[in-house]
């Protein structure tokens, strides 16, 4: 469906264009959605930073996500998380790793200047396509309680039901294709290599 994220992000913005010149907040979910959100935000005339948020993953599979950790500690579970090996201890140790790694990323990511308030502005989340949607709903989670004039969730692709589950969390979803069929998002895309943190520092330290 998409050449590659560039693409996907350029039919976005053009989605998006009603919010061109109101200086909307473009905040990705690294990694792959940086590139992404720098071309959003340039089209849009808006600011870049990025959301951190981590998968909890499951036990031998971890690609799989029984939830997830926004920055401020927030939690969701999947509902099949225990049967697929998610005790309490395994996701608490989990959550604690994953903790580290969002400081980690926000020392490495913004070290000269702290993120960007999203109270009271027009904020885009960004990610590269939804899966299970999870790191999308802590993302959305803990901007809400930030309080952003208006909370805006885009993404180029997204299985049906995953759209249904961030849709209450968000006052507006922006998506451009909802295919039935979904195993994985690289599928949709031609050309789709992995955003390594010097790309996502160097895009962040532009903007």
């Amino acid at each position: 469906m998409f050449r590659d994220r560039d693409e996907a992000a350029n039919r976005l913005a053009e989605r998006l264009k009603a919010y061109r010149g109101k200086n909307p907040l473009i905040l990705a979910i690294p990694r792959g959605a940086v590139p992404m959100g720098k071309i959003i935000a340039e089209t849009l005339g808006g600011e870049l930073d990025v959301v951190l948020v981590r998968k909890l993953r499951a036990p031998h599979q971890p690609e799989l996500a029984l939830g997830s950790v926004n920055e401020g500690g927030w939690t969701y579970l999947a509902d099949f998380a225990q049967l697929y090996g998610g005790s309490a201890d395994y996701l608490e140790a989990e959550k604690r790793t994953q903790m580290e790694t969002i400081r980690q990323r926000r020392a490495q990511y913004t070290p000269i200047r702290p993120s960007i308030s999203p109270a009271g502005r027009i904020v885009i989340v960004i990610d590269d396509g939804l899966a299970t949607g999870a790191t999308m709903i802590s993302a959305l989670h803990g901007l809400r309680a930030m309080k952003p004039a208006k909370l805006i969730c885009a993404i180029p692709v997204s299985p049906p039901d995953t759209l249904a589950k961030v849709a209450d969390l968000a006052d507006e979803v922006v998506c451009l294709e909802a295919p039935a069929f979904f195993q994985a998002v690289g599928q949709f895309y031609q050309h789709f290599p992995q955003v390594d943190d010097d790309e996502v520092i160097a895009l962040l330290r532009k903007a």
